[in-house]
């Protein structure tokens, strides 16, 4: 087990300010009984057994896009499979990005050497301003969940990298180095992903009857957009069936683009059940966020998703989350209302999203369920 992870000696009853400090801070400091802070109400836990009839024990293997297979003679078979995987999970792999195999794995290096820094290292980046450039915290949010859950995070601002860079932690010396390199690359694949999404949808390249300067211009602001980074760390956890990592949740941006170590946790809710996600390397497991399901207005679903976590392994994903600018209306597409298809969904920014988390806890795709049109 990497030894910034070996099990401590055991902990006290903790105080409220101990929460705050986070779930690696209790972890270092021996806890061994799931404060009643974790533990979930019985509905909302994620045992596995024949009282939990909604939980699922099989894996689930997405659907896999070979990227490479998406730049060449097959693309138009691809583009059927993404459109499928699109509708019916709202979740697949990407495998053969073209992302070399190197910036994945220092990726991963430099986030669990941020995570193994002292506590007081990583609390410099600690903040409640929702907007700040970089941000280390705890659970969801940690000034209104009644809940915690069993999760750290850190969160950078990616764009424009020039002007969020300096902001990022400088420790460990190369962190910033590394971060923005995988900033880079996998901002690069999600515009080729999204030129496909929308190829699929009718609305972008080859498939397109007629090309107006509007969809060059949706493109060009997807390259302008907005990118979010979250490392997450989910340390083991003393009693994993009592609390989950994350709760159950869908994406607000455009697309989600995932990098898992080997470690599973990743559940996705598939025809009811919940069903955890096989880890495949060297992979990204991509899904649709609540913006790509307005946009498409409601073709392509945004996916309630959850992490579990487990006693004994330490587990850490990095999530890139992207979408139009931060100042930009997101609504459905012109192209796809008719009078069969009517519009779904108002039109939302991300300023409205982000009064609405500050404003209550957010549950499933209640800020989705907001913006539907009845």
């Amino acid at each position: 087990m990497n030894r910034e992870f070996m099990c401590p000696p055991a902990m006290a009853l903790t105080n409220d300010d101990e929460f705050q400090k986070g779930v690696k801070h209790l972890f270092e400091n021996g806890v061994s009984k799931l404060p009643n802070k974790y533990i979930l109400p019985i509905s909302d836990r994620p045992k596995v057994d024949k009282e939990h009839p909604n939980a699922a024990k099989s894996s689930l293997k997405l659907p896999v896009i070979d990227f490479g297979e998406l730049q060449g003679p097959n693309r138009s078979h691809v583009l059927n499979s993404l459109s499928s995987a699109c509708e019916e999970y709202g979740f697949f792999q990407v495998v053969n990005h073209g992302i070399p195999i190197e910036a994945i794995r220092s990726m991963i290096d430099v986030s669990t050497r941020f995570f193994g820094l002292p506590y007081e290292e990583r609390a410099k980046y600690m903040s409640s301003d929702m907007t700040s450039p970089v941000r280390y915290g705890t659970s969801l949010n940690q000034r209104k969940d009644s809940v915690f859950c069993w999760r750290d995070f850190l969160k950078l601002v990616c764009h424009p990298l020039s002007d969020v860079l300096p902001h990022w932690p400088s420790c460990p010396m190369d962190f910033r180095e590394v971060a923005a390199t995988y900033a880079k690359e996998t901002k690069w694949l999600f515009i080729r992903i999204t030129e496909a999404i929308l190829e699929s949808l009718g609305l972008w390249g080859a498939t397109t009857k007629e090309k107006t300067e509007e969809d060059d211009e949706i493109l060009k602001q997807f390259h302008d957009g907005s990118q979010l980074m979250v490392v997450n760390c989910f340390p083991p956890c003393p009693e994993p069936d009592l609390t989950l990592g994350m709760p159950p949740h869908s994406d607000y941006g455009f697309l989600t683009l995932l990098l898992q170590d080997e470690v599973e946790g990743l559940q996705v809710q598939y025809k009811g059940k919940w069903i955890t996600v096989e880890p495949m390397p060297n992979s990204f497991v991509v899904n649709v966020g609540d913006h790509l399901e307005i946009f498409s207005n409601g073709r392509y679903k945004s996916v309630l998703h959850r992490v579990f976590v487990n006693p004994a392994k330490p587990r850490l994903s990095v999530a890139s989350l992207h979408s139009l600018p931060f100042n930009c209306m997101v609504g459905p597409s012109p192209k796809l209302i008719d009078q069969v298809n009517p519009r779904r969904y108002k039109d939302t920014d991300f300023a409205t999203f982000l009064e609405y988390i500050s404003s209550c806890e957010p549950k499933k795709k209640n800020f989705l369920e907001s913006r539907k049109l009845t």
